[in-house]
């Protein structure tokens, strides 16, 4: 058998006040995300929320309701921040006298000086060697969402009738990896640092790392959909829509193959996300509770989806999962943490109870 490393790498301590911090703003831009991140142990916990909250500042700057332009400028003073943060009080100030439509204003603050200097103060503290692996990954987000809108740079959008729309397949996949993927590779590196992790148990979590962030995104994207067409763009793939003959757009009935075959794309990267998270070794307990607090809800989601099919991609598309399902998730997850074939029963279940629930649909006979 292998010999593992067990032991663990505590590369800084947070203190009191800087944990409540980020617990508060954690809930207040991400309720779903606060409860993954309650089972890591400290200072993992600390560690993941700030990488995630600064993450969130990219997609602050790209959700705002501002011109390119506009946004260019801020992802730039971002990169700025994530090179020096000791410009953080001049920056921020600056950005608190910006308008900021388009965000709620929780996300508001945490933009300006009042809110938003405390994490970056904690992110100043946190060692350069960890500091690096954010940097980058946050770094490697802002340079893809600031060309975003670059018709000359991947992932292309195009004009479909005034909506903007995803080109191909892999331009929905990279865009996903942008916002998402990024998020997971993060993460993974962290990890991998913190639980000191050997070099074949990373290489198999690095090489699945992707599809877990890019699982999570398009579960969003579907469930999302008609409030996305609301705001004027579509992330699902245009040469997708051509087979459907656009009528998602129309939120008018869809072919039931044509939901299956979208569902089924996000389930892929979902199995590939169960693969990641039975690689991860045992004793990385607090991680594996969080991943598997990305994984069931997400399944869970995409079964509600097909059980909701008749109302997919018309003016009826609205659903989530029930706080009752959510409870179920969280108790799944603790009650399977240390059993991965348990995890991979659980997962191709669901799976199977997904595709059964689309395939017999009326339409899809």
């Amino acid at each position: 058998m292998e010999a593992v490393n067990h032991s663990k790498q505590a590369p800084l301590t947070f203190t009191l006040e800087q944990e409540t911090y980020l617990k508060n703003q954690m809930y207040k831009v991400s309720r779903s995300f606060a409860v993954v991140v309650a089972p890591l142990e400290p200072p993992l916990r600390g560690l993941l929320s700030s990488a995630y909250l600064l993450c969130r500042v990219a997609d602050n700057i790209e959700d705002c309701h501002q011109t390119d332009n506009w946004k260019d400028t801020r992802f730039g003073e971002l990169q700025h921040l994530l090179t020096d943060p000791t410009l953080s009080p001049d920056v921020l100030q600056n950005w608190e006298s910006e308008s900021w439509p388009g965000l709620t204003s929780d996300e508001v603050r945490m933009m300006g000086f009042s809110v938003g200097r405390g994490l970056w103060q904690i992110y100043a503290g946190i060692p350069s060697d960890t500091r690096l692996i954010i940097q980058r990954w946050v770094a490697a987000m802002v340079n893809g969402m600031r060309y975003l809108h670059d018709p000359g740079r991947s992932p292309v959008f195009i004009d479909h009738q005034g909506l903007s729309v995803l080109s191909r397949e892999q331009d929905y996949d990279e865009y996903c990896y942008i916002v998402a993927g990024t998020v997971g590779q993060m993460a993974t590196e962290l990890v991998i640092k913190y639980y000191n992790l050997n070099n074949e148990v990373s290489k198999r979590l690095l090489e699945t790392s992707d599809a877990c962030g890019r699982g999570l995104q398009k579960t969003n994207i579907l469930k999302d959909f008609s409030k996305d067409l609301g705001r004027g763009i579509c992330y699902l793939p245009d040469e997708w829509l051509k087979d459907a003959q656009y009528s998602p757009l129309s939120l008018v009935s869809t072919p039931a193959d044509w939901k299956l075959m979208v569902i089924e794309n996000i389930l892929g990267d979902l199995q590939t996300a169960t693969k990641y998270v039975t690689s991860l070794p045992l004793f990385a307990e607090g991680y594996r509770q969080a991943s598997l607090l990305c994984l069931f809800p997400a399944l869970q989601t995409n079964l509600t989806a097909a059980k909701n099919q008749q109302n997919l991609f018309t003016s009826n598309h609205d659903y989530k999962i029930s706080h009752l399902v959510l409870r179920k998730c969280i108790l799944d997850a603790r009650r399977l943490i240390g059993d991965n074939a348990q995890i991979l029963a659980y997962s191709d279940k669901l799976q199977a109870k997904i595709k059964d629930t689309l395939s017999s649909s009326p339409d899809s006979l």
